[in-house]
């Protein structure tokens, strides 16, 4: 019986990281990325940041991992691997010299070496653009590796006995566990080194995106366990809401994506309490499904990979070509992220060879 909680929050998960890349886009807060503020002074509805960063990936790594289960109960583990190749690996490589080389331009016009780019014949320029465009593409690519490694695991428990002690896992556990959710953050490089690739290491951070995963594939997968945090997620929610207040009332203004302030124990607490509080609540209210949540189910993946391309053209040209206030572009991009990304996808799911490239999907 398929469970449509999962399909539910992931999709509801996927909505909020478009909101939260419009917020994003124009942050003063000296997050990597976007095109900076309207101010220099606070930018309270750089608020949202704050609330959504410390969980939502997080988030959509557990219920990736759980997914796999799922999925490995049906296919060989080589069949899942192609598949998640052609998913997962093809939209993130391939895929780039697509709908990134737009991307990538915005974020060289905005950059210090945009003078020295400009000077470099156009083949190189589109190769530049196009990796540099990569974008929220990085989860996927991400992804792909974690499933790699997940294969190896399975063949050290080959007779799932690690997963099946795992499901025995009682509420207290599975909050402590918050404890390697923590440590994840402790591997992130603290200083990171401007002219190495010791800021892309700590963007993908494939060692804390680890632990999710593997927790989601080998303790939320089970029922037993699901049914517990369900039981659980109203004294979960108002927890994780009391932690993060005070995370916000205490940190914002400084940039929520730094080592510094995403290995904060405050930090992992609310950011755990927020996974389990939000799997929990739909595990009970909304393991359900409509005609709208049946589509968003088939959907979300692709409008995932194409909304950032209309959030940064759009975003773009509104804060840079327009005298447009800033409360009116927020809403513009706002809907137009929301509008015209399922279109994008709905029109590029149609051409064949664009289907396979940027979408993974073979028809």
């Amino acid at each position: 019986m398929r469970k449509h909680w999962i399909d539910n929050l992931r999709w509801v998960t996927v909505l909020l990281v478009l909101f939260y890349h419009v917020i994003y886009f124009f942050n003063n807060k000296g997050v990597f990325g976007g095109i900076g503020g309207f101010c220099d002074g606070p930018q309270y509805q750089d608020v949202v940041m704050y609330i959504l960063y410390p969980w939502f990936m997080p988030l959509m790594f557990i219920l990736a991992g759980i997914s796999s289960r799922y999925a490995l109960e049906n296919h060989s583990g080589k069949e899942w691997f192609i598949s998640r190749t052609r998913k997962l690996l093809v939209p993130s490589t391939i895929g780039l010299f697509f709908l990134s080389a737009v991307i990538g331009w915005i974020n060289t016009m905005t950059s210090p070496a945009a003078d020295s780019i400009a000077a470099l014949p156009v083949p190189v320029k589109y190769v530049i653009w196009s990796i540099s465009g990569i974008g929220p593409l990085w989860f996927i690519q991400d992804l792909w590796l974690l499933s790699l490694i997940l294969l190896v695991i399975r063949k050290i428990d080959a007779k799932d006995k690690f997963l099946t002690l795992c499901g025995k896992t009682g509420i207290v556990t599975v909050v402590l566990m918050g404890v390697l959710f923590w440590l994840g953050h402790q591997t992130i490089i603290m200083e990171p080194d401007p002219a190495s690739t010791d800021g892309l290491i700590n963007l993908y951070k494939p060692i804390f995106y680890l632990i999710p995963f593997l927790l989601g594939y080998f303790v939320f997968s089970h029922d037993r366990v699901q049914e517990t945090v369900g039981r659980a997620w109203i004294p979960l929610m108002i927890c994780a809401a009391v932690s993060g207040i005070t995370l916000i009332i205490r940190g914002f203004g400084q940039d929520n994506t730094s080592p510094q302030y995403l290995s904060s124990p405050l930090n992992n607490i609310y950011g755990w309490l927020m996974c389990l509080a939000m799997m929990g609540w739909f595990i009970t209210s909304f393991n359900k499904t409509n005609t709208f949540a049946s589509y968003m189910t088939r959907s979300s993946y692709g409008i995932y990979i194409v909304h950032y391309l209309i959030i940064a053209v759009v975003g773009y040209m509104l804060k840079v070509r327009t005298q447009v206030p800033p409360t009116c572009i927020y809403i513009i991009l706002t809907i137009a992220v929301f509008t015209i990304s399922p279109l994008l996808y709905e029109v590029l799911k149609r051409i064949p060879f664009i289907r396979w490239c940027v979408l993974g999907e073979k028809r």
